[in-house]
């Protein structure tokens, strides 16, 4: 069973990542519009839902009008590049960087408006639509060689794979990787290959070999587990939500919304940086 890395209950916990200059976990609570170490919190006047290191040190975020360099001391954020920032129907989701320093965000509707979303990728001061008609967007990830993606459109309950050239664009259409992926949130790939998913109303994240069967599962006390992260040393954590859980649920899962260690020993990861 899981232990609670940090008690603070988010709203909608998102984003994991860690932070390899700093070498801590981070990670945002959406809806209540925060940034969250252990020891430290951002507050935003909008909402923001992942992040990722640049190659020369800096934080990229990932905002509901597009992405933005912030600066963790002044909590100052410089523009970089809008997307859907014309669009109020809609606000950033998952988001994660390829190996290939390519950094690909999702967006959906505030009330996941049917197709209302997209997946994008920014590469080189580029920004691409990739996929549009997105519902959730999530379950953005990358194979450890580059050169295959994975995404996910919650509602389908499908997780997708699709090829990438050398530079990190897609190839051809997307195929299914997972077929009955209920509740399929964010994921991220280990250093094995395998795809790490969390399942949204499962209490659980998944473990997927390369062939997408089911090698692993880890239960947590929490239904609602939104995206995992791993560490240089192999340990993984998970955020979770109370959003949308009633009193009776909520009282039933009190540590619903808390960030968790999950477990340890798995094949370590270090995430890629962003090609401004």
């Amino acid at each position: 069973m899981a232990d609670i890395y940090d008690e603070r209950l988010c709203r909608l916990g998102e984003g994991p990542f860690w932070h390899s200059e700093r070498a801590e976990l981070f990670w945002f609570d959406i809806l209540s519009r925060k940034l969250h170490t252990k020891d430290q919190e951002w507050r935003f006047e909008d909402a923001h839902s992942a992040a990722a290191l640049t190659t020369d040190g800096d934080l990229l975020v990932a905002s509901e009008t597009g992405l933005y360099l912030f600066d963790l001391e002044t909590s100052g954020r410089k523009p970089v590049i809008a997307i859907e920032a014309d669009n109020p129907v809609t606000r950033s989701n998952d988001g994660r960087v390829d190996p290939q320093g390519g950094f690909w965000i999702g967006t959906m509707g505030w009330n996941a408006e049917a197709g209302a979303g997209a997946i994008y990728r920014f590469y080189k001061g580029e920004v691409r639509c990739l996929f549009p008609g997105i519902t959730i967007s999530n379950s953005i990830c990358f194979a450890p060689d580059g050169r295959r993606a994975y995404f996910s459109d919650t509602p389908t309950a499908q997780i997708m794979s699709v090829s990438l050239d050398p530079d990190g664009w897609p190839v051809g259409a997307p195929e299914v990787f997972v077929a009955d992926a209920p509740g399929c949130d964010g994921a991220i790939c280990d250093g094995e290959g395998f795809v790490w998913s969390a399942r949204w109303g499962d209490s659980c994240i998944i473990r997927h070999a390369p062939d997408g069967g089911i090698d692993h599962i880890e239960t947590l006390p929490a239904p609602q587990v939104t995206c995992p992260a791993l560490s240089p040393d192999g340990v993984l954590y998970a955020t979770t939500a109370y959003e949308g859980l009633d009193v009776q649920s909520r009282a039933g899962a009190p540590y619903s919304g808390a960030t968790f260690e999950v477990c340890r020993g798995v094949p370590p990861r270090i995430e890629s940086r962003v090609i401004l």
